[in-house]
C-alpha cells in the first residue's frame, strides 16, 4: 500500500540563480524535460522558477513527525490582472530581488486551509507546454508559455496529542492491586466495596446511584423513645388510628344545600 502523500503547505516564486527559500523545492524542469524558467529572456539573465513547499505533516512518505503544518494548500487559480482575488485565497509569495519581477498579467494565488479541517489537499505540482495533457492531473490554466498542472488527494489528519495526567488524578483512577484485581480509590468507593460486576455500571440501571448511597439512617431523637425497654413510651403513642368508617363519620357531609340550590327550590327544613 502506497503511503499518503504529503501535502503541499505553501508555493512560491524564487530566482533561478539563486538557493530557494528554506522548505521549498523548485519545479526546475517540466513533464517534457525542457527548463521550467520563467521570465528568462525579458531583461532579466536568469529568471525564477516556481516552488513548492510539503512541509513535514508526519503524515506521508517522509515518515517525519517532527513538524506538523498549520494549513495546506487546497485549490490554486491562475487569474488574470483585472480578476479579483477570490475569498479565502491569497497571491503566491515572491523571494526575488529588487531586480526581478513577476508578471502580473497573469498571477497564481492558493487557498490556504488548516489541516485539521481540509479532507482533501494539492499534492503536487506540474508544468508542461501547453498542449500537453499530464494525466492524473487537474489543468489549472496557462501562464508565462507553460500549463500548469495540479493532482489532489486525501490527507490524514494529525492525531491529538495524548493528555497529561498529574499523580494526582491518577491516584483516582482504577489502578491493579499485586494480585491482578482491580480495586477503587478511597475517593470513589462508598460504604461497603463497589464492584464493576454490580448492577450500577450496567446500562439499565440509570438511578443505581442516588446522593443517599453511603449515608447511615438515624432517626431522630425526637421520635426516639426515652427508654428501649417495653414500657418505654414514645412519641408516637399519642397517636389515633381511625378506621374508614371513622373517616367517613366524622367528616359526613349531605350537600343538602347544594342539591337544593341546584334544583332551584327555596330551602326546606327536613
Amino acid at each position: 500500500m502506497d503511503p499518503t502523500p504529503d501535502p503541499i503547505v505553501g508555493l512560491a516564486w524564487a530566482l533561478a540563480s539563486a538557493v530557494p527559500p528554506r522548505g521549498y523545492s523548485p519545479i526546475t524542469s517540466t513533464v517534457e524535460g525542457t527548463p521550467a524558467n520563467f521570465g528568462k529572456g525579458f531583461a532579466q539573465k536568469s529568471g525564477y522558477f516556481l516552488c513548492l513547499s510539503t512541509g513535514e505533516t508526519g503524515t506521508g512518505s517522509s515518515g517525519s513527525s517532527e513538524t506538523l503544518p498549520e494549513n495546506v494548500v487546497t485549490d490554486i487559480q491562475i487569474l488574470n490582472e483585472k480578476t479579483p482575488l477570490p475569498m479565502g485565497f491569497t497571491y503566491v509569495s515572491e523571494f526575488l530581488d529588487a531586480k526581478a519581477s513577476v508578471s502580473k498579467k497573469k498571477r497564481v494565488c492558493m487557498k490556504l486551509v488548516p489541516l485539521g479541517v481540509a479532507d482533501t489537499a494539492v499534492v503536487d505540482v506540474q508544468l508542461s507546454g501547453k498542449s500537453r495533457v499530464v494525466p492524473g492531473y487537474m489543468r489549472i490554466g496557462e501562464i508565462g508559455g507553460f500549463a500548469l498542472w495540479c493532482k489532489k488527494g486525501k490527507i490524514s489528519k494529525p492525531l491529538p496529542k495524548p493528555r497529561s495526567i498529574s499523580l494526582e488524578m491518577r491516584g483516582l483512577s482504577l489502578d491493579k492491586s499485586s494480585d491482578g484485581s482491580e480495586k477503587l480509590s478511597p475517593l470513589s468507593s462508598r460504604q461497603g466495596t463497589i464492584r464493576r460486576s454490580d448492577s450500577i455500571y450496567e446500562a439499565s440501571s440509570l438511578y443505581g446511584i442516588s446522593a443517599m448511597d453511603g449515608v447511615p439512617f438515624i432517626l431522630h431523637p425526637k421520635f426516639e423513645g426515652k427508654d428501649n425497654g417495653p414500657t418505654g413510651s414514645s412519641a408516637f403513642a399519642d397517636l389515633t388510628i381511625k378506621s374508614l368508617a371513622d373517616i367517613e363519620e366524622e367528616y359526613n357531609y349531605g350537600f343538602v344545600v347544594e342539591r337544593t340550590a341546584a334544583a332551584r327550590l327555596p330551602p326546606s327544613v327536613c
